[in-house]
């Protein structure tokens, strides 16, 4: 079954087919080929749904959009404007500033990109800033997201990988601000060589004051979650439902400005996100039990152990692999599919699964500003009002970036502690 999947999924997405369903009926050409009945498509579709971790996945999304929804958002960009706009180059600075803090209430870099690349970039663009640049520092500054908890990337991983999800939180935030603060500092050097200004920053400690104390009831949300969880006070599932009361309390009390008709928008945002994950984890559901039916996962591990005879050598092969699928499929889909695969190499070559996890997941975000299915490259040069060649020239060193602190998380075990 395996060769024939090999076939027809690469065929189907090069027919323009969603890649959910050409898992799916990839799934199904398999099974029908091999003689076994299509009722076992159904029930792997249904198995993966009935997982109470899962629940976390929805309501951490209705966290994240509920304290997006209301003056969140413009108190953060406010506080970030106010510590780096100063600077050279600063507006671009908010954008990775902003993207760090927004992090700790999204935990998804796709809508960091969409939020903070309407609210930023007609600003840069006004300020003097070219259209490619501004979009190329939300394209990969938005991206910082999926490591800051609660990262929506972590938790799928833990629940295809059986890893702790405590342990990916905690451990994903030092790489997550290594990586931003390497884009401060590749902004702050593309604004001295090319003259871009620093932002008009008005008042002093009343006006910071001010700002901050606006600003931290949504900097509170990641160390809510990590307190909560580290500290064993209620599991992950839990955790995600206090966010939301946590998102509901602030924005009533303390902002005052959450109305019905913000509590309803972020609920159908949540359900049509919602759904576009459940969708991928259903479908890929299928091909994991083909996968474990005819023992892909063991094969390849004894195939690669066998053939490649250090471990660094292993971990290049598979960040090579996880770059290439990045550029082809989206994070969510490729971190379902590579999960399972990737950890029984790990456990192989005495990998810790928690640093194979950030080592995915930053592997697999440099493909959400590459082409050819880049969707924050999309996003921000389409806000841009930008041509995604030129925003791709842009992005050359955050390539490089990404590639280092990639290195560094890959064979430096001590930046993924927990």
């Amino acid at each position: 079954m395996m060769s024939i999947l090999i076939w027809f999924f690469p065929l189907l997405l090069l027919l323009a087919v969603p890649v959910a369903f050409a898992m799916i009926g990839a799934s199904g050409v398999a099974l029908l080929i091999e003689g076994k009945s299509l009722a076992v498509l159904g029930q792997r579709l249904y198995t993966p749904t009935q997982s109470f971790p899962m629940l976390a996945i929805p309501f951490f999304i209705l966290a994240g959009s509920l304290m997006m929804s209301g003056r969140f958002g413009e108190h953060l960009v406010a506080f970030a404007q106010l510590l780096v706009g100063r600077f050279r180059g600063g507006m671009c600075h908010v954008s990775v500033v902003g993207s760090v803090m927004f992090g700790g209430v999204s935990g998804s870099a796709v809508a960091d990109a969409s939020a903070l690349g309407n609210a930023l970039i007609p600003v840069q663009k006004k300020h003097g800033y070219p259209a490619g640049f501004a979009a190329a520092v939300n394209a990969a500054s938005s991206t910082v997201s999926v490591l800051i908890p609660p990262s929506i990337p972590l938790i799928l991983y833990g629940l295809v990988s059986g890893t702790s999800m405590i342990d990916l939180f905690v451990a994903g935030i030092l790489p997550g601000v290594l990586l931003g603060v390497g884009m401060l500092g590749l902004t702050w050097f593309a604004a001295v060589r090319r003259g871009f200004p620093a932002a008009e920053v008005v008042g002093g400690w009343r006006k910071w004051w001010s700002e901050l104390r606006h600003a931290f009831p949504a900097l509170l949300m990641p160390v809510f979650v990590i307190g909560t969880l580290r500290f064993g006070i209620a599991t992950p599932t839990e955790v995600s439902v206090m966010a939301v009361a946590y998102a509901v309390i602030v924005g009533v009390l303390i902002y005052r400005d959450m109305t019905w008709s913000h509590i309803l928008r972020a609920i159908l945002e949540t359900g049509v996100m919602t759904g576009a994950v459940m969708i991928i984890i259903m479908a890929s559901s299928i091909i994991q039990w083909i996968m474990t039916l005819e023992q892909v996962p063991q094969a390849l591990a004894m195939w690669v152990t066998a053939s490649l005879s250090d471990p660094w050598q292993v971990i290049l092969a598979m960040n090579v692999i996880m770059l290439l699928v990045g550029t082809f499929l989206d994070l969510p889909a490729a971190v379902l599919l590579l999960g399972p695969l990737f950890t029984s190499i790990a456990a192989a070559i005495g990998l810790d699964p928690v640093q194979l996890g950030l080592m995915m997941v930053v592997n697999l975000a440099i493909g959400l500003y590459t082409p050819p299915v880049g969707t924050t490259l999309y996003i921000s040069s389409g806000i841009a009002k930008t041509t995604v060649i030129s925003v791709v020239k842009e992005l050359v060193p955050f390539y490089l970036l990404a590639i280092v602190v990639l290195a560094l998380i890959s064979y430096v075990p001590a930046l993924t502690f927990y």
